[in-house]
């Protein structure tokens, strides 16, 4: 027979569900440790039949801490299962452990390897598909700041040197979150992104002197600018002027904005 008290210590061992733990103690004639085994090949079991399921709910989440920010998104199925405590726990574990990998940048897959067991038991106690999708690891040698937006359906992490504080900070990460900058600033965007944003702008203009074209066209360009370069668009606690303009002495020197199930 099989105690209440055991079901309920395997529950609080695993996260799996009450009659789950009792079929695994059943079988494993009792022995705890034989159980957490039992359940565990289950859980394999039950997530590879749950691979094929479409994800595309779930949370960003960034970490920052001693010098070193990480940022993960991780997948689910439905809106539902994305606003557990477990399903956010999770991803905040996943997040936690991107801060140990070795090295920095795109550390998708080492954190996928180093969660790799624990995914299989959140998804079978979960009981939706789940991916970790992305995550990201910065060594920073200037300051760092995150914001989540729509909790946690949109993700940021920027890291600024030179003149800042945490309110700026802040504001910098919401405008982020809310403006979509594409680059830094000018000097980031390719030259040939810029030519065919010209060649675009001169075609609009046929049959006009060549010395209006070139006039209007360097103020379609420096329209531009202001639409996707971070530091130029207007800012978003005043759009009389900009991050450039608000903070001259602070260098943007990265940022992500991740926004769950979006198109890389």
């Amino acid at each position: 027979m099989i105690s209440a008290d055991a079901v309920k210590a395997l529950r609080e061992k695993t996260g799996a569900g009450m009659m789950d733990c009792k079929r695994a103690l059943t079988e494993a004639g009792g022995d705890m440790d034989k159980a957490i085994e039992v359940l565990r090949k289950s859980g394999v079991a039950k997530a590879e039949k749950k691979t094929g399921r479409a994800t595309n709910q779930g949370k960003v989440v960034a970490v920052i801490r001693d010098g070193k920010g990480a940022i993960v998104e991780v997948l689910c199925e439905t809106d539902f299962a994305a606003n557990t405590d477990r399903f956010r726990d999770f991803v905040t574990e996943v997040a936690e452990s991107a801060l140990t990998v070795s090295g920095e940048g795109d550390v998708s897959e080492q954190v996928n390897e180093l969660n790799k067991e624990n995914l299989i038991g959140k998804i079978a106690t979960i009981g939706e598909n789940m991916q970790i999708r992305r995550a990201a690891k910065w060594n920073a040698t200037g300051a760092l700041a995150s914001y989540l937006h729509m909790g946690g359906r949109v993700g940021v992490m920027v890291e600024v040197e030179g003149e800042s504080d945490p309110e700026v900070l802040n504001d910098l990460c919401m405008h982020i979150a809310a403006f979509r900058p594409t680059y830094i600033c000018k000097d980031c965007i390719p030259a040939d992104k810029i030519e065919k944003e010209r060649e675009i702008a001169r075609a609009q203009l046929t049959g006009k002197p060549a010395n209006i074209i070139d006039k209007i066209v360097d103020g379609k360009i420096n329209k531009f600018y202001s639409e996707v370069c971070l530091v130029n668009q207007p800012w978003i606690r005043d759009d009389k002027t900009s991050f450039a303009k608000l903070k001259p002495n602070a260098r943007v020197k990265r940022f992500v904005r991740w926004e769950v199930g979006e198109e890389l």
